[in-house]
């Protein structure tokens, strides 16, 4: 979105021109934005230039003590502030050693046995059915499978490519039999969908910077658009162009949320318990971990092994005692 010229840029503003240099997605923008008007909200109002460590660790510290986040929370907290500082103000705000840290609980994930998977996804219809079978059927994210482009699935080949995955690295998992005839009728919607986008002079999808410079025209092409494209255009909030976007992720939570109050599940399943489960149900059927660790796209195979303590196979295969009776 372009500046008004007439007014000098505040320190959001600044903040989000150094963001998009550097090609953040949009919702790292409005995560770092969030953190750093909390951090000057706290502090008084007062300018970041004006404040240093000790402001810093007291704002963190806060958070933790106050008010009792996560420590993931804290961390993304910790990562604005560090880009406003670093990034933007162009300075180095040192050891923050005084920070009192959030606890990070250990937790097992919530993973589904296969009858309540396929209980689950019995209760949904449409997209978020479809999308779901993905996230079990081929361990995706959900903000990977909602950002899926057509050149992304190899349909004979049975082979799905994750691009700019957590980490912003590429990975090939497998792509279901079972989808692949639902698969090719969305693909099919979706490329008349985009015809008709055409025809009305629309027809563009997101790309990153880089790419629409490497290679201009290309979202307008077949090929980059949504797997699972929004029902209307919409404006993009950076650029102001009319388009349209991926499908809205929350409408498949909230699908998926529904599911499992209506399936009567008593687990807190979500959409990311799919993806655990496919992990857990892969080691349960005999696939060694390394080769879990690539079709998840963990970037160390000490966090695929958070599985094998669900299985409760953790190197002792513990069976229990009233078992062997």
């Amino acid at each position: 979105m372009a500046q008004d010229s007439g007014r000098p840029k505040s320190l959001v503003d600044e903040t989000r021109r150094v963001i998009r240099l550097r090609h953040y997605s949009i919702r790292t923008e409005e995560s770092y934005v969030h953190w750093i008007r909390r951090f000057i909200r706290f502090s008084g109002g007062r300018h970041p230039r004006e404040m240093g460590r000790a402001e810093i660790e007291a704002f963190l510290s806060h958070l933790a003590v106050d008010g009792n986040v996560a420590a993931s929370t804290q961390n993304q907290a910790l990562n604005a502030i560090s880009f406003l500082y670093k990034r933007v103000l162009d300075r180095e705000i040192g050891d923050l050693g005084a920070i009192v840290r959030a606890k990070k609980p250990r937790k097992l994930p919530v993973v589904l046995t296969r009858s309540e998977v396929m209980e689950l996804l019995s209760r949904l219809d449409g997209v978020p059915r479809l999308a779901s079978g993905l996230m079990y059927g081929a361990g995706l994210r959900l903000m990977e499978t909602v950002r899926l482009r057509a050149k992304d699935l190899d349909l004979e080949r049975g082979e799905l490519m994750v691009r700019n995955g957590k980490g912003g690295r590429d990975r090939i998992t497998v792509l279901p039999t079972r989808l692949v005839g639902p698969l090719r009728d969305q693909l099919t919607y979706t490329r008349a969908l985009h015809l008709s986008d055409l025809a009305e002079g629309f027809g563009s999808v997101f790309l990153p910077d880089a790419l629409v410079r490497k290679f201009p025209g290309a979202d307008r092409e077949w090929s980059w658009q949504y797997v699972f494209p929004a029902a209307t255009r919409s404006r993009d909030p950076r650029s102001g162009v009319m388009r349209r976007h991926h499908f809205g992720e929350t409408a498949v939570q909230r699908a998926v949320k529904r599911a499992v109050r209506e399936a009567g599940l008593v687990k807190r399943a979500s959409c990311h318990s799919l993806r655990h489960s496919f992990a857990t149900h892969l080691l349960e059927s005999g696939y060694d971990i390394r080769t879990v660790q690539q079709l998840l796209g963990h970037r160390s195979v000490t966090t695929t092994m958070i599985y094998t303590h669900v299985l409760n196979r953790g190197g002792l295969a513990v069976q229990s005692p009233l078992d062997q009776v």
